[in-house]
């Protein structure tokens, strides 16, 4: 509108039209700035983290998925709701889902010879199907820093020793294929170690493991400086974060998952730090302000119990984290009456 007919409209009608302007253009940018949360009812979708090469010529492509429900969790056997594409349609993945991100949870082995093909991983849920795209284009290529920076990984740190990080040492104690009944308490060890101690414990207290010697400030990563002792508290007040990232607290931990499975018919004891990542305060996660994270066994040996309440086959993972990292075991248990 111009100078001259503005001047022509009465002083009245002029704020009238300020004021709906200043509304309908507040308005817009709340629409566009607002995000909402849900507890169920949402898609669960698939996501491929991307590739790295291995030194015989083939490759590694990486998967994890996001379920935008932060309360509903799903079980989809393999099939046509949760399956690969071409060829085999199980090649691994999870078939339970907890809420959330779950990032960096599964890869696939290509031959050499991939070239400019591409495989497909399709869920189903809730109604909605989604398909994530696995291929070896250059924007895909991954390596351990990036790994930590899309986890989080040392409260977001960005430093260069993260890049030769070296993932925990994992050892499942006994076989990895048990029997057990209803009901029955079934005891499960490993053995777990951060070898290089990256990254360190925000309090300085040593890990479990070490098979290196720690890295020093000339190698580009100071050591951390211990912190009170108090500082690593839950009685430390809680500042919310101002990363827009999630971020977890370094430092060595381990926790049991279903993996395949219903979960709700398991139980372990003691409860296992969340694998998945819960960013709510105080939520038992890696993810969870403040990153607390609990002190490592001084031997390395963590143990725990599970009972089933229903009989199956069940897939439990073991997962050993040093934040940035993570090293994978898996035990399947069969569950009779």
């Amino acid at each position: 509108m111009s100078r001259r007919r503005l001047a022509a409209v009465p002083n009245g009608t002029r704020l009238l039209l300020v004021c709906l302007f200043a509304i309908f253009a507040g308005a817009g940018v709340t629409g566009a700035q607002t995000r909402f949360s849900y507890s169920t009812g949402q898609a669960l979708e698939p996501a491929y983290e991307g590739w790295m090469p291995n030194e015989d010529g083939s490759f590694t492509l990486v998967f994890g998925y996001m379920n935008t429900n932060w309360l509903q969790e799903f079980d989809i056997p393999v099939g046509p709701d949760n399956q690969f594409a071409p060829g085999n349609p199980d090649v691994g993945q999870p078939t339970h889902f907890y809420p959330r991100r779950n990032p960096f949870l599964f890869s696939v082995q290509v031959p050499k010879d991939f070239g400019n093909k591409e495989i497909t991983w399709t869920l189903t849920a809730n109604g909605h199907t989604r398909t994530t795209y696995a291929s070896l284009k250059s924007d895909y290529l991954i390596d351990k820093q990036v790994i930590s920076t899309e986890v989080g990984g040392d409260n977001g740190s960005l430093a260069d020793a993260l890049r030769t990080n070296m993932p925990p040492d994992l050892k499942v104690e006994g076989s990895t294929t048990r029997s057990v009944k209803v009901g029955e308490p079934l005891t499960l060890s490993v053995i777990a170690g951060d070898p290089d101690n990256l990254p360190p414990r925000r309090d300085g207290k040593p890990q479990p493991g070490l098979r290196t010697a720690p890295v020093v400030a000339s190698e580009g990563r100071p050591a951390r400086a211990p912190v009170p002792q108090n500082q690593n508290s839950a009685a430390v007040v809680y500042r919310p974060p101002v990363a827009v990232v999630a971020s977890s607290g370094p430092g060595l931990r381990f926790a049991w998952s279903v993996y395949r499975g219903k979960a709700s018919a398991v139980a372990f004891k003691p409860d296992q730090m969340k694998t998945w990542m819960d960013t709510r305060a105080y939520a038992n996660s890696g993810w969870s302000p403040p990153y607390i994270v609990p002190d490592p066994p001084a031997d390395g040996r963590w143990t725990a119990d599970v009972v089933f309440s229903e009989p199956g086959t069940y897939v439990l993972r073991g997962v050993a984290s040093d934040s940035s990292l993570f090293t994978y075991e898996n035990i399947t248990v069969t569950v009779t009456k």
